[in-house]
């Protein structure tokens, strides 16, 4: 397979830098830039220039370690599967502490050649700062192997841990990168997709402590003000309807030119994927393939889905990563983790380009403070020039009439929440700078109420969508996208 520009000046600087003596080579690639390919290309071109003799894989999940062999397999003709007469093999991070001498002994007898995708997961400068998955790398591959290159689209930790086998400035202490391929030049070079991202809000909500009443006029001072855990937004029955309905919405429009578009809505818990499903059935009438680590063979059920036409999938963590699906453009953010690293990993689904003649990449959240931070800073790594942010209140007309009580029964607190909607909004739009941003149908179960109050939150009025787009983006402006992305106005790039 051809190589990408990217891809031939990352091999061809790892292999220089090897041959000057350094072992570790660290590349960071914006996620679906192509990392595996190029991880097998490399490993092809150490054989063939007799600098190694095997090529073990590490990867965060079985899907990503399944696709890793295969692409090493292609690429170099040869198993990798740790049968007598591979040319190694490929396993998960929590495999490494299961690995036995005979393994290690094979760094002492042969020059291995060692990949580390997602390295971010693997934590430690040394022994007494490392964590589980990167103490035996820090033990045993660190000095036993011939070379390494570790991958990454997100070069962090939330805990702000080091990564392992990773230098940093002294100064500043950020991660220092053999190589840096980031999104800007991916879109550039239409590697990847323009990411649209997509904020759903509401301008009446209400929180009732015994007698006493508070107004919020958004999602952000709800949170910030009232001491409400966002969890129970994203679980609540109206927020995931409303969320639904957009998503479905885009979905809708990118398969009548793609017929095999798809979506994929990252879920807080299995419990609440399951609800998810079951709101999803019953208001648009739709069915979604549901993959959780309760199911017996999930890597298969993703590797089916990728190759087949159904329009959505809920995961909770079992799509994120690494994870390759490019028929996937929108993504419903669902989820009650909020940080910036787990963000852009899951924006990174649906940021593979395809042959097809539609390459939008549509992420649509709630309005959570952080992910609206987080979505700024994507917009910023993007453009030369500044970006706009287009706010609107959408148009849509939608009557629901539930005042169900859901209670999450997976958080410590019983709070109680009870949204009533009804939509009826005119469009109004205002441009603003990046700087001003900033169970399912069925019985309905008792809540276990404190015992010196009870706490009522109640979303009336309207659901607004604030819609972040990229505009003034010089090198773009007469490129194919904006041919691709010109069909629905209302959410044109450009």
């Amino acid at each position: 397979m051809k190589l990408r520009k990217w891809q031939s000046e990352c091999v061809e600087k790892a292999l220089k830098q090897y041959s000057e003596g350094q072992k570790h080579f660290l590349a960071l690639a914006t996620p679906g830039a192509g990392k595996t390919l190029m991880g097998s290309e490399l490993a092809k071109q150490l054989f063939e220039h007799d600098m190694i003799d095997l090529v073990f894989c590490f990867a965060p999940s079985k899907i990503v370690a399944y696709d890793f062999s295969q692409s090493l397999k292609q690429s170099i003709n040869a198993r990798f599967d740790g049968l007598i007469g591979a040319k190694g093999n490929s396993k998960t991070y929590q495999g490494l502490q299961y690995l036995d001498e005979s393994f290690w002994d094979l760094f002492k007898s042969h020059r291995v050649f060692v990949i580390f995708d997602e390295i971010h997961h693997c934590a430690g400068s040394n022994i007494d700062n490392a964590n589980s998955w990167g103490r035996p790398i820090i033990e045993k591959i660190k000095h036993g192997a011939e070379f390494t290159i570790s991958l990454t689209g997100t070069p962090w930790r939330s805990d702000a841990a080091p990564v392992a086998l990773s230098k940093y400035c002294d100064v500043t202490r950020r991660i220092k990168c053999d190589y840096v391929y980031g999104l800007k030049e991916a879109i550039r070079d239409k590697v990847c997709r323009i990411p649209q991202l997509i904020a759903l809000d509401n301008d009446n909500i209400t929180l009732t402590e015994k007698d006493e009443t508070q107004h919020f006029k958004s999602f952000a001072s709800l949170l910030m003000e009232s001491g409400i855990p966002y969890s129970k937004v994203v679980q609540n029955e109206i927020v995931i309807e409303q969320m639904l309905i957009k998503a479905n919405f885009q979905l809708e429009r990118l398969r009548t030119l793609n017929g095999n578009s798809a979506g994929l809505i990252v879920a807080s818990s299995i419990s609440h994927a399951w609800q998810i499903h079951a709101i999803l059935r019953k208001i648009l009438g739709d069915d979604a393939l549901v993959v959780t680590s309760d199911d017996d063979k999930p890597s298969e059920a993703i590797r089916q889905f990728r190759k087949a036409n159904d329009k959505w999938v809920i995961s909770v963590g079992m799509i994120s990563e690494g994870t390759n699906i490019p028929r996937l453009q929108v993504c419903c953010l669902l989820t009650n983790v909020t940080t910036e690293l787990y963000f852009r990993q899951i924006l990174g689904r649906i940021l593979r380009v395809t042959d097809k003649p539609n390459q939008e990449a549509i992420m649509l959240m709630p309005a959570e403070p952080l992910f609206m931070e987080f979505a700024k800073n994507i917009i910023q790594d993007i453009p030369d020039s500044a970006p706009i942010v287009k706010v609107e209140t959408t148009s849509d007309s939608v009557s629901l009439d539930n005042e169900n009580i859901i209670v999450d029964e997976t958080c410590d607190d019983n709070v109680q929440l009870v949204l009533t909607s009804d939509i009826n909004s005119d469009i109004s739009t205002i441009l603003i700078s990046p700087s001003e941003v900033y169970e399912s149908e069925g019985e309905i179960k008792q809540s276990q109420l404190s015992d010196t109050y009870e706490r009522e939150l109640g979303v009336f009025g309207r659901f607004k969508q604030e819609t972040l787009e990229i505009r003034d983006f010089e090198y773009f402006k007469n490129s194919d996208f904006k041919k691709m992305n010109s069909a629905h106005e209302d959410m044109a790039v450009f």
